[in-house]
């Protein structure tokens, strides 16, 4: 290494170790303000809709269940609904988080990986097998249920996290574990392509609205499997927090500090394979969340310390995803919008923020 190379080598971690260090009052204010934004959020979710609902009957509705004339409305849907776009959020935001570290790339996410391919391969699956069928979408989903849905996307999600994870040991750069990744997700995409074209118009439009992402009609029993796996992923990116820090400073320096550099990675992918894909299987592919939510936590907390950041990204990602299903309920209206829509229009400017911002830098 050069002379000039080891000094800009040593400059670019003087730097990040100082972007690592967070300023404790201003992550303090921020957290709190999020908290706060979310917990309005949240309750805004649950009394708008097609119909607003006055908070003092939402609240008697979850106190007194059965008892109010909105308690269907309020415990069966719109909480379940809430508390979906939150865990959602928060796995989204934290899974990206991840991702980009993992990567240094600043535009991956947490499918990256091929996992909401896979996710989707099983769906196509299913699919088919209701076309070949004829009666296993009759009524909804049949005899299969939602929950079948999604034990095929997490099937199908599992299996190509498998194939990547299987890859990726063959190779030692992790830019080529994205590149496979990349790949894979390609080829699971064309797989769905040709079963898609062999299977009935009308279960190819249910598998396209299950495309749209939505946090509706999540149930509590859906809820109970999604929430500890929530949980676990973000337990995950906890503990591995501290590697993640050292990963910003580059492979060979986390390397000089002892840290097992291929375990962190199989450990961080594992994490935010996890959260993305349980989110995929009860939610459908929710886009641009990923991506978007690690920029608004960084540029909001000022820092990339990611004890500070996972948490952040989570809460970040809680209020952006209730604030994507508020808009896309149209409240007062009758009607509703698909959630992928809402999300490229609140995470397409906020990316685009990003590369005009780092392209600015990179000319001064």
């Amino acid at each position: 290494m050069t002379v000039w190379a080891a000094t800009a080598a040593l400059r670019e971690r003087v730097a990040s170790r100082g972007a690592i260090r967070p300023r404790v009052g201003r992550v303090a204010a921020m957290s709190a303000a999020a908290a706060l934004i979310t917990a309005a959020l949240a309750a805004a979710g649950v009394a708008l809709g097609s119909v607003a609902i006055p908070l003092a009957d939402v609240w008697r509705a979850i106190a007194e269940p059965g008892d109010s004339t909105w308690s269907t409305v309020v415990t069966q849907i719109r909480v379940p609904r809430t508390l979906t776009a939150i865990l959602a959020g928060a796995a989204l935001g934290a899974a990206g988080l991840q991702m980009q570290t993992l990567f240094r790339n600043p535009l991956a996410d947490p499918f990256v990986l091929g996992i909401s391919a896979g996710a989707s391969l099983g769906v196509a699956a299913v699919v088919l097998a209701a076309g070949s069928s004829m009666s296993l979408f009759a009524a909804g989903l049949g005899w299969f249920g939602e929950l079948g849905v999604a034990g095929a996307a997490v099937a199908g999600a599992a299996l190509v996290m498998m194939l990547v994870l299987a890859l990726s040991f063959r190779v030692q750069s992790i830019v080529t574990v994205l590149v496979i990744g990349l790949l894979v997700g390609y080829l699971v995409a064309s797989l769905i392509t040709i079963l898609l074209a062999s299977a009935q118009e009308q279960f190819v439009d249910q598998y396209v609205r299950w495309g749209f992402g939505s946090f509706r009609g999540v149930t509590w029993s859906e809820l109970r499997i999604l929430a500890p796996a929530v949980a676990v992923g973000l337990a995950v990116a906890a503990l591995t927090a501290k590697q993640l820090n050292v990963l910003l400073l580059g492979e060979s320096y986390a390397r000089s500090l002892g840290i097992h550099v291929r375990r962190a990675q199989v450990a961080t992918m594992l994490g935010a394979a996890l959260l993305a894909g349980a989110v995929t299987a009860f939610a459908g592919p929710i886009a641009f969340l990923g991506v978007a939510i690690p920029h608004l936590a960084r540029a909001l907390f000022g820092t990339s310390n990611h004890r500070v950041m996972v948490p952040a990204a989570a809460l970040c990602g809680a209020a952006v995803a209730l604030a994507a299903e508020i808009a896309a309920q149209l409240p007062g209206l009758d009607a509703a919008l698909p959630l992928n829509a809402v999300t490229a229009l609140i995470g397409a400017p906020v990316v685009l923020i990003v590369l005009l911002r780092r392209r600015r830098l990179a000319a001064v």
